[in-house]
């Protein structure tokens, strides 16, 4: 019985050996993702205007590094924040913690080599070498062409700087506090697509991140078909909005569109004389997360690219319920 006892010990000690080896694996050597080394970026007119393009219209890097004003419809970003970050998420809205968008404004990256920036921006890793909790499509930007990137950075160059105080540190719940070290990796880049080039709405959709807000998701793992949407955004105040099925189904998805049915859907919040409409929390009025006003700026030729690529994709069936008002 005491040798039984024993051994028991001994497992139980080479167990905890093994998960504290393994935790402390994870938090001292991961993420494993070096910069690139003596990247300097140079700042033309050309590849700012490419990057103000991708950062405001494609990639909506803006969106989510500048407050957002959600008491009016889909949020348009709150005069004097623009890539200032600030934005938080957090518990109240299910994520696994908290965090808050950073300064990438000159001001906020005036310490940032281009290298560092190119990291951040590809495989999810900060200055200091902790990784970005992913509501940062990383994993998406991680596939963009390099050139693109590079003009990313020209434009964050260029901003007018916003100074603002330092936001608080993020916070992750536990396991995910370990898992997010396992996420980031080194970018592999894709050639970047002529316009009449077969891949090229592919590649806008997934530096739009499209999948990643239409493909139903829980704790961050994939349970429903890719753009089939039901993904559920949470409200503090209990509502809940879901994205829309965008696969080529008759009925249940964007079937029965046509090219320009998609483009204008996109272009109606475009119009200058477009005010976004208040939104009264109280009285459950809907509210959405997708950045119309912004992805309205896309031009025609890449927003019917879209169209194209989604239309290729497998049609998959299901009716979303899009909006839950609160108790709902």
């Amino acid at each position: 019985m005491k040798k039984l006892l024993r051994i028991l010990l001994v497992l139980v000690l080479l167990f905890v050996v093994c998960i504290g080896g393994a935790v402390a694996y994870i938090t001292l050597a991961l993420p494993n993702v070096d910069a690139p080394a003596d990247l300097h970026v140079e700042i033309t007119a050309e590849r700012v205007e490419r990057g103000r393009y991708l950062a405001n219209s494609v990639c909506v890097c803006m969106d989510c590094h500048s407050e957002r004003d959600w008491n009016a419809f889909a949020a348009p970003l709150k005069a004097g924040t623009f890539g200032a970050g600030g934005e938080k998420f957090d518990r109240t809205m299910q994520f696994p913690g908290e965090f808050y968008s950073k300064n990438i404004t000159p001001f906020g990256l005036k310490d940032w080599s281009d290298g560092e920036i190119y990291r951040a921006i590809t495989s999810g890793v900060s200055k200091d070498g902790h990784p970005f909790f992913p509501v940062m499509p990383y994993g998406n930007y991680n596939k963009l062409a390099t050139e693109d990137v590079h003009s990313i950075i020209a434009y964050l160059r260029s901003l007018e700087p916003v100074e603002t105080k330092p936001y608080p540190a993020s916070e992750l719940d536990f396991p995910l506090n370990l898992i997010v070290r396992t996420i980031p990796e080194p970018a592999h880049p894709v050639p970047l697509p002529k316009p009449t080039d077969a891949d090229y709405g592919r590649y806008l959709v997934n530096a739009a991140a499209c999948m990643e807000c239409h493909t139903n998701m829980v704790k961050g793992e994939k349970v429903g078909k890719d753009f089939a949407g039901g993904f559920a955004f949470n409200y503090p105040n209990g509502s809940v909005v879901r994205s829309s099925n965008i696969t080529p189904h008759p009925t249940d998805g964007i079937g029965a569109w046509d090219r320009q049915t998609f483009i204008d859907r996109f272009k109606m919040y475009a119009d200058s004389s477009y005010v976004p409409p208040a939104v009264d929390w109280e009285a459950g009025d809907f509210q959405t997360v997708m950045p119309w006003m912004m992805y309205a700026t896309m031009s025609e030729q890449d927003l019917g690219a879209i169209f194209d690529y989604l239309q290729s994709l497998q049609p998959v069936a299901g009716t979303v319920q899009k909006w839950s008002p609160p108790g709902g």
